[in-house]
């Protein structure tokens, strides 16, 4: 049985937790005594398949309640723009644009949901919820 090379970019996926991308920015809550959802529909999402190196498509919703802190829509559309030139599987994208905005603005509540277009056949969806403390 001949043994599977693994791509270049499968190989990269034990750098997921600490690869270098955009900043989130923020800015200031001037309701942070108040619970508000902010609802994002990020509709041209991209990035490469790890194991082909094709590109993957994807629709992402992301919904939070504010704190302190909102995020600043232009770089955040910088931040996911970054992903376009990563190979980086569909579960691996969802938990780190979750603990990015966590870190970016704690968020009371944060939802996000990327639902990746059908590859072999096969649609994935993954979703990841964090409520804090």
């Amino acid at each position: 049985m001949a043994r599977r090379k693994k791509s270049d970019y499968e190989g990269r996926q034990e750098y997921v937790r600490t690869m270098s991308l955009p900043t989130i920015e923020v800015w200031e809550n001037k309701y942070p005594d108040k619970d508000y959802r902010i609802h994002l529909d990020i509709l041209e999402f991209s990035c490469i398949c790890p194991k082909t190196g094709l590109p993957d498509y994807a629709v992402f919703e992301v919904d939070y309640i504010p704190d302190k802190w909102c995020i600043e829509l232009k770089s955040f559309k910088l931040y996911l723009t970054a992903y376009r030139n990563i190979g980086i599987f569909h579960e691996h994208v969802v938990n780190r644009i979750v603990e990015d905005i966590i870190k970016a603005c704690d968020p009371r509540y944060l939802k996000v949901k990327g639902i990746f277009n059908v590859r072999g056949g096969i649609k994935t969806t993954v979703e990841r919820e964090y409520k804090r403390g």
